[in-house]
């Protein structure tokens, strides 16, 4: 999951709201609301980030031009704190009286919240919309859900590799480009430089972790909808995830320090100067230049396992949707494609650096910015989405997949065993 993490505590607050949506589905999902207001006051429930007035003014712009094009209606925003969301948006799902028309999600929940029924169909409306042509395809795959689209993107985040340029100069190696080429470049450094981390690695950094998974042909799971099944045994998941694993040791990350290692702990021993190399979002940037290494680091696509390829990245984001039981449906489609549009996406990357869902405008972007570029290629490459099944989210909130790879890192089971416990437990959740 990524949604909108800019903070560590952001990210943990979304891992523990994810629990909770999925853990504690709606006991009632509330229909179709029977009316559907031409005027009156929208409500909206974004989600509160760690420095929100950029993202106020761009939203108030939004509000500003909806409200000049649809006479007689008002809009009223609230900003919710991540850490209370899943809460707030159950008791949404049950009390439609009390509930907004509009609200921002986190794109991993999107099943889960169709599972529950809060969640309206807008396929047509999106369907029709002008703008919607040139959303990135994976972006467009995290609203979706059996072929029927539940929401508009608002950004997506990608991860790619932050190298050191001096350390790498020093020692007279080649950017990496492949990921063998990764995992001799992790070594030199560390040999070379036993103080340094080649590669910061973390036995807790999924998102870390799936790229080389998909770069080796593997999955998570095949099939769609409802009828999912585990695919982390697969012959070529196993070598992906080998093939991370590997990574783990003396003579790069010794797993006594980096098997317990998030994402956020990665970047930030690459920002504090203790590693040559790291797997980071464009989310990071701000982090890393914030840090020791500001002016020594570069960043490229994180390399696929054939020279020249890129490795498939987890695509996360936010997304917009309008709750099924508004009672202005036709505004709330209206006023969520306001939101979600182009010009709303350019203003949030101006003001809080969110990666546009949309290929044209991420393009003016990465010309805008040229940190931008590599997470732009990467994306462009073709980046890879979780199973849209309601069961995510418990998979992801039970730990399944860091569970495998700490059993691995730490020797107390091989590859073979590690992920077909993991596959006989998610399918266990694909079942419910």
């Amino acid at each position: 999951m990524q949604l909108s993490a800019r903070t560590a505590a952001r990210a943990a607050a979304l891992v523990l709201a994810a629990a909770t949506a999925a853990g504690c589905a709606p006991s009632t999902s509330g229909g179709a609301a029977k009316e559907d207001a031409k005027t009156g006051t929208l409500r909206v429930w974004l989600f509160q980030e760690v420095n929100n007035k950029p993202k106020e003014e761009v939203v108030r712009k939004a509000v500003a031009d909806f409200k000049a094009a649809h006479k007689g209606t008002e809009v009223s925003v609230d900003y919710i704190p991540v850490d209370t969301r899943a809460q707030r948006i159950k008791a949404a799902f049950n009390d439609p009286k009390s509930a907004p028309d509009v609200i921002e999600y986190g794109n991993t929940d999107t099943a889960g919240y169709v599972k529950d029924g809060g969640l309206a169909d807008v396929s047509r409306e999106f369907g029709a919309w002008q703008e919607a042509k040139d959303t990135d395809p994976t972006a467009k795959d995290s609203v979706t859900v059996d072929g029927k689209v539940y929401g508009a993107p608002l950004f997506v985040g990608v991860r790619a590799l932050y190298y050191r340029t001096d350390v790498l100069k020093e020692l007279g190696i080649a950017v990496p480009t492949t990921q063998d080429e990764v995992a001799a470049a992790a070594r030199k450094i560390r040999k070379e430089r036993p103080e340094l981390y080649g590669l910061a690695v973390g036995g807790a950094y999924t998102y870390g972790a799936l790229p080389f998974l998909w770069a080796h042909g593997g999955e998570l799971a095949t099939g769609k909808g409802e009828s999912y099944t585990a695919a982390v045994d697969s012959p070529k998941s196993q070598a992906g995830i080998k093939a991370y694993t590997d990574l783990f040791g003396d003579d790069n990350c010794p797993a006594a320090k980096c098997a317990d290692m998030g994402g956020n702990d990665t970047v930030a021993a690459f920002a504090a100067g203790k590693a040559g190399m790291a797997i980071g979002g464009d989310f990071n940037h701000q982090a890393v230049e914030d840090g020791k290494v500001k002016g020594k680091y570069a960043v490229v696509p994180l390399p696929g396992i054939t020279k020249g390829s890129i490795a498939p990245a987890f695509a996360g984001g936010n997304n917009i949707g309008v709750l099924k039981s508004s009672s202005h449906r036709t505004l709330a489609a209206d006023l969520m494609k306001q939101l979600a549009g182009k010009d709303t996406q350019r203003r949030l990357f101006d003001a809080m650096g969110f990666l546009p869902t949309y290929t044209d405008v991420r393009a003016e972007a990465a010309k805008k910015e040229p940190f931008v570029q590599p997470f732009v290629r990467t994306l462009d490459a073709g980046a890879k989405f979780v199973p849209a099944s309601p069961a995510w989210g418990s998979i992801d909130s039970s730990l399944v997949l860091p569970t495998m790879y700490q059993e691995i890192v730490s020797g107390r089971k091989d590859v073979a065993a590690a992920s077909g416990d993991a596959a006989k437990k998610m399918n266990e959740a694909f079942k419910k």
